[in-house]
């Protein structure tokens, strides 16, 4: 996934909003949550290929941190967060990332106060 196809995808879902931060890494959020955070391997010469730190099931954390390409995410992670961070195109293709991001949208946005999810039309079923 290119950094603009990572950002138009996350601009996609409701209510999301995108802020520069952390090193220059395009962070989204929901209801003020962070859900995805894209940055570039600053030791690559490939400067399409995308990090992608995303918040998950334990699950998907148990199974994702023992894949190749894939590790716990730096900071949150040690702080007992689940959050997974993909380091090569080879473990996880588009179609799957994006499955991912929306479930870590889904994630944080269950962490919002419940006036604000019924503000925003969220969890509402």
């Amino acid at each position: 996934m290119t950094p603009k196809a990572y950002n138009t995808f996350c601009g996609s879902l409701p209510h999301t909003t995108h802020v520069v931060q952390w090193g220059d890494a395009d962070v989204w959020k929901v209801g003020g949550k962070v859900f995805a955070i894209g940055g570039w391997n600053p030791e690559s010469d490939a400067k399409d290929f995308l990090y992608v730190t995303f918040k998950c099931s334990e699950i998907s954390y148990d199974l994702l941190k023992q894949e190749d390409g894939c590790r716990p995410a730096p900071y949150l992670a040690s702080r007992g967060m689940k959050w997974i961070q993909r380091t090569s195109r080879d473990v996880i293709d588009d179609a799957t990332l994006k499955n991912y991001l929306r479930e870590s949208y889904r994630l944080a946005s269950l962490n919002l106060t419940k006036k604000l999810q019924k503000e925003l039309g969220l969890n509402q079923d």
